[in-house]
């Protein structure tokens, strides 16, 4: 719980600048894949805020539930989803004041159940579907294996492997095909801050 404490402040804090209409948690190990114009114009004519919001049915899913947790959340409403999230001032608002689920999870949700992983993706899908995506801003890559998404090096750093980024992702945004399908990757280790640097102005338009 104290991991989304922290989200909670951070968007309390963000919140006091009456200018903030939209809050990006991103992590230390993430790099943007497109410049501030086209991150910016894609958060401006979105209609959803992305919080990543599925049902697992798996172990690592489901098999968190707590059934003590009935009847305010049940079963099928129980949802996981990455912490990473972009979130419009008007749902950023919704998280802060939020008791009700709060004390619940905060009660009930013990490993293996991790709140930071439902927390914030069960209560949006009971109280707001219409308004989340369902998906998160920010690529992973998992084909690896293990509990941890994969970490890239100074060495894995390559115009191939940039540009590989930008083609693969792709989707659908508010009824229409996106090439910004998302704008964020990890997780990248302080070593690819420099061979980053070099390829940024041509790829990513980052100067």
């Amino acid at each position: 719980m104290s991991m989304c404490d922290a989200e909670r402040r951070l968007l309390a804090n963000a919140l006091l600048d009456i200018s903030n209409e939209w809050f990006v948690l991103i992590s230390e190990s993430c790099i943007p894949l497109y410049n501030f114009s086209i991150t910016y114009n894609f958060l401006e004519r979105s209609k959803h805020s992305f919080m990543g919001s599925f049902d697992d049915r798996g172990p690592y899913g489901r098999g968190r539930y707590n059934p003590g947790m009935a009847p305010l959340i049940s079963l099928d409403q129980w949802r996981k989803g990455s912490q990473w999230f972009e979130v419009d001032r008007r749902l950023a608002v919704y998280i802060v004041q939020d008791t009700k689920y709060y004390a619940v999870f905060k009660e009930l949700c013990k490993p293996p159940c991790y709140v930071d992983e439902h927390y914030f993706p069960t209560m949006l899908h009971i109280e707001t579907p219409n308004l989340i995506s369902n998906r998160s801003l920010t690529s992973v890559d998992w084909s690896r294996g293990g509990a941890h998404p994969a970490t890239f090096g100074k060495n894995d750093i390559s115009e191939e492997f940039l540009r590989r980024i930008h083609n693969d992702l792709d989707c659908v945004d508010d009824g229409e095909r996106s090439l910004e399908c998302v704008l964020f990757a990890r997780k990248f280790a302080p070593s690819t801050l420099q061979p980053l640097m070099n390829f940024a102005p041509a790829l990513l338009g980052i100067r």
